[in-house]
């Protein structure tokens, strides 16, 4: 009788043992399968963030182009593209202290790059304007640097 208690006590230690086992695995793949998850997430925001900074800008000049409506001018210790429209407004975007910046204004108006509205953060920004063919160069703070290249069409429709 004594030894069958004992191995009841054996049996029920076995048991508790596989559990405590079975219960380890289940907790690590939970814990790798969250790291997965954090890492996708992280790589999908990052993406999703350039995706839209390019779109942004690519938006405004689509919105902005007409004959001799797209510029790239110095504006403070930067570059700025600035998009006039007949009523004698203009809208500087440009890269300050970290940020994409947008500035709405009278096209005389003396402002500063300080004085503009962040819009998204980044880390690079530079304009170049040739032969009606606007390259935007954008770095963003994972060091991925993305292109964007519009042929300004002046006021016709179309786009390339």
């Amino acid at each position: 009788m004594k030894r069958q208690e004992t191995k009841h006590h054996m049996d029920g230690l076995l048991m508790l043992l596989l559990f405590g086992v079975f219960a380890v695995c289940v907790l690590i793949v939970l814990l790798t399968g969250a790291k997965a998850y954090r890492g996708l997430t992280d790589r999908d925001r990052a993406a999703y963030d350039r995706r839209t900074c390019v779109q942004y800008i690519a938006t405004k000049v689509r919105q902005g182009d007409a004959m001799g409506g797209v510029t790239v001018e110095p504006f403070g210790d930067t570059a700025a593209l600035c998009l006039r429209d007949q009523d004698g407004f203009i809208t500087r975007l440009y890269g300050h202290d970290g940020w994409l910046m947008e500035l709405y204004t009278f096209a005389d108006a003396e402002l500063e790059p300080q004085d503009g509205e962040k819009v998204m953060p980044l880390t690079g920004l530079s304009f170049d304007l040739e032969n009606g063919l606007l390259t935007v160069e954008l770095q963003s703070g994972e060091g991925v640097t993305d292109t964007l290249r519009l042929s300004l069409r002046g006021g016709e429709r179309g786009w390339t």
